[in-house]
């Protein structure tokens, strides 16, 4: 684990730099100890800003926050890198799961192609492997999960910076808000990381 700290007009404390430390202790037990990690500490009048990138197999996790004292900014930011590092692992898993299980269901199941044996003339050493597709007899069908959320849901009316702030900081790919005109406004994170403002009629 390689960790690299840029101070921002902030000078980086010993006991700063241990509490990064600590933090990341515990997300080795999650993502190993393959990772690299880059500190970004700032000052910016009364506020404190810390930004923790972490790179792992191509993959960043990060966790910005701000706060009036560094050591609460580093804390927020290491609690939103921990919760993407435990979405990153569980996903990880399933892959891993979900290609360990295809592997191992050789037999032919009805859903997907078959591969047989079909001579060709009148001897068997002339056989030719032949793939056999077939229409699954029923389809598959899952049932939405639906969860209620009130996190993602502003109470109180905001411009447009003030719920991306509140987006990021709730960690939030979807967030509905009203405007200081009282439309209902939300905001949609796409795969691409950037926000999309989407205005209900």
């Amino acid at each position: 684990m390689n960790v690299e700290f840029t101070g921002r007009q902030y000078e980086v404390t010993p006991a700063v730099r241990k509490q990064v430390e600590h933090g990341l202790e515990k997300l080795q037990k999650i993502l190993g100890k393959t990772f690299d990690t880059h500190v970004i500490l700032a000052a910016e009048k009364k506020r404190h800003i810390a930004e923790i990138t972490i790179t792992i197999r191509n993959n960043s996790l990060v966790g910005i926050a701000e706060a009036a004292e560094m050591s609460q900014a580093v804390g927020e930011a290491i609690d939103k890198v921990d919760r993407q590092a435990v979405k990153y692992k569980t996903k990880f898993r399933s892959k891993k799961r979900a290609a360990r299980k295809a592997s191992a269901s050789a037999a032919w199941d009805g859903m997907g192609p078959e591969t047989t044996k079909i001579a060709v003339g009148t001897s068997e050493s002339t056989a030719v492997d032949v793939v056999i597709h077939s229409f699954p007899m029923a389809t598959r069908v899952t049932e939405a999960h639906v969860v209620r959320s009130e996190d993602s849901v502003a109470m109180r009316p905001m411009t447009i910076e003030e719920a991306v702030k509140e987006a990021e900081f709730r960690d939030r790919d979807v967030f509905v808000f009203r405007d200081r005109q009282g439309k209902v406004k939300v905001l949609h994170r796409k795969r691409n990381g950037k926000m999309e403002l989407i205005e209900a009629p």
